[in-house]
C-alpha cells in the first residue's frame, strides 16, 4: 500500500483554545470569526477566491489520536459506526466545515462560522458551490440525524473524542 503525506498549507485560528464549549458544527458557530494565516509559498492561490461568499476547508484534527469505529457522536446517546457521523476519531483524522469568507489581506484569509480549534493545521481551501454539490431535484435523507439535526445549534463539544 502506498504512504500518503500531506503537508500544512496554513494555520487556522480561532476564538477557541480548547475542544470543551466548542460549537460542534459550523451552524452553531453563527458569526464566530476566525483567519487561516496561509503559508506565504501558496499565497498565489489565492487569485479568484474573494469573489466566493463560502469556502470547505479541509484540515488535520491534530487533537485526535487513533481512531474508533462506533463512537457515541454529540447529537447521540447511541454507538454509530464513524463513517455515519461526522465525529473527530476517523482512521484519517480529517475534518471538513464550510465557513463564510470575509476577506482576503494577503496570505490572511478572514472567515466566520468558525467551529474549528485555534491552531488546527490547514490541508486545504476549496470553493463551495451548492450547485455542484447537490441537485435540487433529488430527495436528501440524512439517516439517523433526520430528528437530530437541529440540536447542532446548540450543542456543544466535550473532550470524548481526546484521549
Amino acid at each position: 500500500m502506498n504512504s500518503v503525506k500531506y503537508e500544512p498549507i496554513g494555520t487556522i485560528h480561532s476564538p477557541y483554545k480548547d475542544l470543551h464549549g466548542m460549537p460542534i458544527q459550523p451552524i452553531g458557530a453563527q458569526g464566530v470569526k476566525g483567519k487561516i494565516e496561509l503559508k506565504n509559498e501558496y499565497k498565489e492561490g489565492l487569485k479568484d477566491l474573494q469573489g466566493f461568499s463560502h469556502i470547505i476547508l479541509l484540515y488535520h484534527l491534530h487533537l485526535c489520536n487513533g481512531h474508533s469505529l462506533k463512537v457515541k457522536p454529540f447529537l447521540d446517546t447511541e454507538k454509530r459506526g464513524i463513517f455515519a457521523t461526522r465525529a473527530p476519531k476517523r482512521p484519517n483524522p480529517i475534518g471538513l466545515s464550510v465557513v463564510r469568507l470575509e476577506k482576503i489581506e494577503g496570505n490572511i484569509i478572514h472567515i466566520s462560522n468558525v467551529d474549528i480549534v485555534d491552531g488546527t493545521p490547514l490541508l486545504d481551501i476549496k470553493p463551495y458551490i451548492p450547485h455542484f454539490d447537490r441537485n435540487d431535484d433529488e430527495t436528501i435523507t440524512i439517516g439517523w440525524f433526520e430528528n437530530k439535526h437541529h440540536e447542532a445549534n446548540s450543542k456543544r463539544s466535550d473532550k470524548r473524542f481526546v484521549d
